[in-house]
């Protein structure tokens, strides 16, 4: 026998019956009373009572109704690209085919190989990411991997002949590049859209346009960064294979990105979820649910992850025999398994605060959601930004500036890349003494107008507990000492303070959720400034191009 919680409403129960909440009954529902028990209702199924007639049609008509205002809903938010903007995008991965192929005969030229060898040699362009997945939004960036033969270096073909041909075409603008990176890579502006270009090599003679990247003779030998760069080419790709609705994934996963993004548990820079753990997560609630509709399944998303048992990992089906789950993984907080190995997880940077922030806003999630049959339910309640200044008192305060924008660029992108190391030197601040507080990056970049200076800010609410947050100078010169390894541009300024939310600037709107975050970059330095002439090691005095000096021919570091 069930009972009911006396906080918790009643719902009839009765074998063999779909649920129903009898105080929702409308004209569509007819009654005949008969003996009825209750039930506690945690995950609120609905319960039909015997003599209950449920009109199954008005259900399903409501199902749908509200999937398509879910549709609506993320169009009018900009999520769906314009056929001309669509139409744009795939002139880019055109040209940048066209490009690479031609570098790869000039590369092959420049080896000196037979004329028939030239003619076959090949290199292509595979896009993944949210553009690869068919979820990128109006004003997404591209990513796209440049996947070449053996033959062509990284150092000097990729970051010198390749780069320098992309610099030559009017087309191109604001190439940066980011070269001892766990995935090095270009980034740089085709007509105006963003593109992120890594690389990787392959122990073949020629990349055929259409490589089948999951095929494991294309994998042999190859080095562990072109590993890692086709990690996410190659998670992608699967994914798309193993979810059984493409469409209702895509919707799902689109709703799903913009809630994190709104609700600021979105960026792995700062400790959040990332875009390929978002599509995992989606795609497994979507195997879970192969026949519902959006409505449902976005539903069942927050229920599926609110309740779940972390550190078990998230792991897709494949039809595959499971492998051994990696101890060190089980020591991750939220272990997510890239659906491409049976031996790798998604990288992440989540720590004991941001894991209690995602947690929250799962569970705050699946309250709005759980009930989706109430009458006056409303989608815009599940995206409402997340109010900063309503939730904290007190936030640190990040203001990152240099003399001018381009430099404030470069030092902005090189600061996030160590955002890791300060969240973990603030959780251990803040549990000092049993404080028990915890630390939420908002991820939205602000700026201060009253700084003469380009800048960049970032207010991170702090929750520190009892007492009042103390150590911070060790803090900031911990942090200073580990952002000034390693980079090689000029150093920017960096302040930390704490900041009282009554003190916050009245002309930033914090609770907008329209703050506009950047990607970090690094850029190389000035051509026309200290730089020195790079010769082809295969071709005796030909020309490359020029690599910008610092003591000795290097690229500037992009870190970890």
């Amino acid at each position: 026998m069930a009972y009911a919680h006396h906080n918790q409403r009643p719902v009839f129960v009765a074998p063999n019956y779909h649920f129903i909440d009898p105080r929702r009954l409308n004209s569509s529902i007819f009654f005949v009373p008969p003996p009825v028990n209750y039930i506690n209702p945690d995950f609120l199924p609905v319960v039909t009572p015997p003599g209950y007639i449920v009109n199954h049609s008005l259900l399903i008509r409501m199902d749908e109704e509200r999937s398509l205002s879910l549709l609506k809903f993320i169009e009018s938010e900009g999520l769906v690209p314009s056929p001309e903007e669509e139409l744009k995008r795939i002139h880019v991965i055109g040209k940048l085919k066209q490009i690479v192929l031609a570098w790869i005969k000039k590369v092959a030229w420049q080896r000196r190989f037979p004329k028939q060898q030239i003619a076959a040699t090949c290199a292509t362009i595979l896009t993944y990411g949210s553009y690869g997945l068919g979820v990128h939004g109006s004003e997404s960036d591209i990513d796209a991997l440049c996947v070449a033969p053996c033959f062509a270096t990284i150092a000097e073909d990729f970051f010198i002949v390749l780069r320098n041909m992309l610099a030559s075409m009017p087309e191109v603008s604001e190439i940066h590049c980011v070269k001892d990176a766990k995935v090095p890579l270009m980034r740089f502006k085709f007509d105006g859209i963003l593109v992120d270009l890594p690389y990787a090599q392959l122990k073949v003679v020629s990349v055929p346009e259409n490589v089948d990247i999951l095929n494991p003779f294309f994998l042999r030998n190859i080095d562990e960064t072109s590993w890692k760069s086709l990690s996410g080419v190659r998670a992608n790709k699967r994914i798309l294979q193993l979810v059984p609705n493409l469409e209702n994934f895509q919707s799902m996963l689109r709703c799903v990105k913009l809630w994190a993004k709104r609700r600021g548990v979105y960026g792995t820079l700062f400790g959040f979820l990332g875009g390929v753990h978002l599509a995992i997560l989606a795609a497994f609630v979507c195997q879970m649910h192969p026949n519902t509709s959006l409505n449902t399944l976005i539903s069942s998303f927050f229920k599926t992850f609110a309740s779940w048992p972390w550190p078990t990992p998230v792991i897709l089906q494949d039809g595959m025999v499971p492998a051994a789950i990696d101890a060190t993984e089980t020591r991750s907080l939220m272990p997510i398994r890239l659906p491409s190995s049976p031996h790798e997880y998604c990288h992440s940077n989540i720590t004991r605060s941001t894991f209690f922030k995602i947690r929250s806003e799962l569970l705050r999630g699946h309250s709005i959601t759980r009930d989706l049959s109430r009458p006056k339910f409303d989608w815009s309640g599940v995206f409402e930004p997340f109010p900063y200044a309503k939730k904290y008192t007190r936030f640190l305060k990040i203001c990152l500036s240099a003399s001018d924008r381009d430099e404030l660029g470069d030092w902005v992108g090189w600061v996030k890349s160590r955002f890791r190391f300060l969240l973990v030197k603030l959780h251990l601040l803040l549990q000092l003494e049993e404080v028990q507080g915890l630390c939420d990056p908002n991820p939205t970049e602000y700026f201060d107008a009253d700084s003469a200076e380009p800048n960049v800010v970032f207010y991170w609410g702090l929750q520190p507990g009892k007492r009042r947050l103390s150590y911070l100078e060790e803090v900031e010169d911990d942090f200073l000492k580990s952002i000034n390894n390693g980079y090689q541009g000029p150093i920017g300024r960096i302040e930390l303070s704490i900041v009282e939310a009554s003190d916050l600037p009245e002309n930033m709107e914090f609770d907008k959720g329209n703050g506009k975050g950047t990607k970090a970059c690094w850029k190389l330095a000035d051509y026309n400034k200290n730089r020195t002439p790079v010769f082809s090691q295969h071709l005796p005095n030909y020309f490359v191009g020029y690599v910008a000096t610092n003591g000795d021919p290097q690229y500037p570091s992009a870190g970890d």
